[in-house]
């Protein structure tokens, strides 16, 4: 029999994004109950019996909130640009788990000169969509490919000539003796909400909006004002 979860849920993804979510959460008033990187639960109590957290991996983060399995997410906005979107208000961007999408080479391939000369490119890359793009208004020819892991390899064993990853030291891409030679995006993580349950619950869930919101603003991001659809002011 499965679990039915009454009050609201937010969908998190382990790692970084829960660590820089956890002082947003608290700020809310929400605390998890346990650590998702020591405890095998995917379902998190907290100390709101009407708030629960689900653990789910970091690309799958807007499928649960658009379908409803989940009310609130927060998700790398890497990830909602791969996403269709639909059924999804993005309302906040919290300031949070920032990085920029990069494209990185060789440290011997001269990158500059392949885009000049109008070089048809193999590009390794778990974003598809976004680098299809990004190539695409530069009239770049690249052929991607598509990769879930240890992208900076690609261009060390020829698989790929260039890759499009996040990149946020560096550190990763200089031992392996790589460099970033163009940025797309800088990269942020979003708070995203269900439609559905925006109206549903807008009194449990407008409240821990403007907490989010304001916690963000302590994060260097301005207040930020959201309108549904239907023109009503959230905050």
């Amino acid at each position: 029999m499965g679990i039915i979860m009454t009050g609201i849920t937010i969908a998190l993804s382990k790692g970084r994004i829960f660590d820089e979510t956890a002082p947003l959460l608290k700020a809310a008033g929400v605390i998890a109950l346990d650590d998702p990187e020591k405890s095998r639960k995917l379902i998190l109590a907290t100390n709101r019996p009407d708030v629960s957290l689900i653990i789910v991996r970091a690309s799958d983060v807007p499928t649960y909130v658009q379908y409803g399995a989940a009310d609130i997410g927060i998700a790398g906005k890497d990830v909602l640009l791969e996403h269709d979107g639909t059924g999804l208000y993005q309302p906040l961007d919290l300031n949070i788990a920032r990085c920029r999408m990069m494209v990185a080479v060789r440290d011997d391939f001269d990158y500059e000169a392949a885009v000049r000369q109008g070089a048809r490119l193999r590009v390794a890359t778990k974003y598809l969509h976004t680098a299809q793009e990004h190539f695409a208004e530069k009239s770049m020819h690249v052929d991607l490919i598509k990769l879930y892991g240890s992208m900076e390899l690609a261009p060390l064993v020829g698989l790929a000539d260039a890759i499009v990853d996040l990149v946020s030291s560096g550190h990763t891409l200089k031992a392996n003796h790589l460099k970033a030679v163009e940025e797309i995006m800088p990269v942020s993580a979003r708070l995203i909400v269900n439609q559905a349950a925006l109206k549903v619950k807008r009194e449990v869930i407008q409240p821990m909006l403007a907490a989010f919101s304001e916690a963000a603003k302590k994060n260097g991001m301005p207040r930020q004002k959201w309108i549904h659809n239907d023109g009503n002011m959230l905050l």
